[in-house]
């Protein structure tokens, strides 16, 4: 008794606060019939609204995608982690760009910080 009475008060709280659950829907709703996912028109709210898991995998493997556009044949963890978080958090403010876009912002404000210049 005294549990349904608890999940009744927080259930009652959460909808007078007007929180609510959101669904996550995974990344796999998004790819075509063969399995294959577009990921250069991959939308940030599509990103932002999937599992934790899945924007984890996608971002890692924009990272490895990037790297090898450059050439680059090393991984930093933890500037990999800090890339993912920073255009997860972009993503959910811009929900109508591509996460390509997103991800070339997020390398771009990167590179000004550190005074990274490219050469092309």
């Amino acid at each position: 008794m005294k549990r349904t009475w608890l999940a009744t008060a927080a259930l009652a709280a959460c909808f007078a606060t007007g929180a609510n659950a959101q669904v996550a829907t995974p990344l796999s709703a998004y790819a075509d019939a063969e399995g294959w996912l577009d990921v250069q028109t991959l939308t940030c709210a599509q990103l932002a609204g999937t599992y934790q898991e899945d924007a984890n995998y996608l971002t890692a493997w924009y990272s490895g995608w990037y790297n090898g556009l450059a050439k680059k044949h090393y991984a930093n963890i933890a500037r990999a982690r800090e890339a993912e978080h920073e255009t997860i958090v972009y993503c959910k403010t811009h929900p109508d760009e591509t996460v390509i876009k997103a991800l070339g912002h997020i390398i771009d404000e990167f590179r000004e910080k550190r005074g990274i210049e490219v050469s092309k």
